[in-house]
């Protein structure tokens, strides 16, 4: 019996020529995983293509509310945004793929793990470091690190040479990658950072300029810094995205054009379309802002940016990640409300936010003077703030040539 190597399957270009590839080459049987993150692909068509192009097994993993509850959610809890603007959509999946990737091969027997991710790319160190820390015995090969093969066409070659259907590709300009969280959009005209994207790039979000000419409203109830309800009504996790996905769509909210730093050292240019996570993020904050006292939310800010730098550089099953997360999760004990937005043409307002664990008192901020604050103890206040400069001034005074 053949050595067994279990492939990260999508059914695109890349991982399809890899099938017929790792079996020339390695003599591999080869047991392509396909993995269900909310992508929306025809999966009945890749799993026919996967054993079309020689796979000995295909199997399915439908991954969706665990790749939102246990990935997705915890980021949005920890307030993760990589670089001001991306939301890590693919950051995020790739963890749970590979989770599972390493799960088929130690059921299956396997002694390799394989991917389709390019040498110059995240993903492949996202899926490494993750097999790493799962099943660190099993031999990895990554393909674009070995074979002859240079660019697009070498593989739309290589792919008719063997079969593999590939009109599709040949008409594609932009890599893609789609899960419930996000799309995003590589290659084609966005290679120059000075090209706007073509109106055809975009694909789940409406054009502001198309969007509705009325304000839509949404609200987001949140339980522990976790959305749970829309508008009311409570969702399992994956229909609650859908359906922020498709208000934020709608709407043209959640579009980001980015120049971003990959973990490589390489600066990339790409376009994601975030409408729900946009949404969800969003309230997030807003509901944060209501609940956690100052110096809290403040230290967490700094939380946040060590989280998301983990995220993308694939760092998720790490000791580092797992600790901080058990901060997150006590920051996010009063994260419980609802926040109304107001959506209009790629904007969001606040409308609303309310909570039972608010700490903000009306009778503190108001201009009313009132009982619960005496203005006079400000003076001593800023008294003690301010001896550190009156104590240097003082110093200068004494010493002008210091000044």
């Amino acid at each position: 019996m053949s050595e067994k190597v279990v492939l990260a399957y999508s059914g695109g270009l890349d991982t399809s020529i890899i099938i017929p590839w790792l079996k020339e080459n390695y003599s591999y049987e080869v047991i392509a995983m396909v993995a269900d993150v909310g992508q929306g692909d025809d999966l009945a068509a890749v799993v026919e293509k996967a054993y079309r192009t020689g796979a000995s097994k295909v199997v399915v993993e439908d991954l969706r509310e665990e790749f939102l509850t246990d990935y997705v959610f915890p980021a949005v809890q920890a307030g993760a945004v990589y670089e001001h603007k991306y939301l890590l959509g693919t950051s995020l999946a790739r963890p749970v793929i590979a989770k599972h990737q390493v799960q088929v091969a130690l059921k299956e027997g396997a002694g390799a793990l394989a991917h389709g991710c390019t040498g110059k790319g995240n993903d492949q160190v996202r899926f490494e470091l993750a097999y790493q820390a799962l099943a660190p015995d099993l031999r990895i090969i990554a393909p674009w690190r070995e074979w002859s093969l240079r660019s697009r066409e070498d593989c739309l070659d290589y792919a008719e040479a063997h079969d593999v259907p590939v009109a599709a590709s040949r008409e594609k300009i932009h890599s893609r990658d789609r899960n419930l969280w996000h799309l995003s959009h590589e290659g084609g005209e966005l290679e120059d950072p000075a090209q706007v994207p073509y109106s055809t790039t975009w694909q789940i979000t409406r054009s502001p300029q198309d969007a509705p000419d009325r304000a839509e409203q949404v609200e987001v109830e949140f339980h522990k810094g976790v959305a749970r309800a829309v508008n009311g009504m409570r969702l399992d996790p994956v229909s609650l995205v859908e359906l922020l996905n498709e208000i934020g769509g709608r709407n043209g909210v959640g579009r980001a054009d980015i120049v971003e730093n990959r973990f490589v050292g390489i600066k990339s240019r790409g376009c994601y379309e975030t409408p729900g996570g946009t949404l969800v993020v969003s309230a997030h904050r807003e509901l944060e802002a209501l609940c956690l006292e100052r110096d809290l939310l403040h230290y967490k800010q700094l939380v946040a940016l060590k989280y998301a730098e983990l995220v993308y550089y694939g760092l998720w099953f790490t000791a580092l990640r797992d600790a901080l997360d058990g901060f997150v999760e006590k920051t996010q004990m009063q994260v419980s409300g609802t926040v109304k937005l107001s959506l209009y043409k790629g904007n969001i307002s606040i409308v609303s936010r309310e909570s039972e664990n608010s700490l903000y008192r009306t009778g503190l901020s108001s201009f009313t003077m009132g009982d619960d604050y005496d203005q006079k103890d400000a003076a001593g206040f800023i008294r003690i703030l301010g001896l550190p400069a009156r104590s240097r001034a003082r110093s200068r005074e004494a010493r002008p040539e210091v000044a």
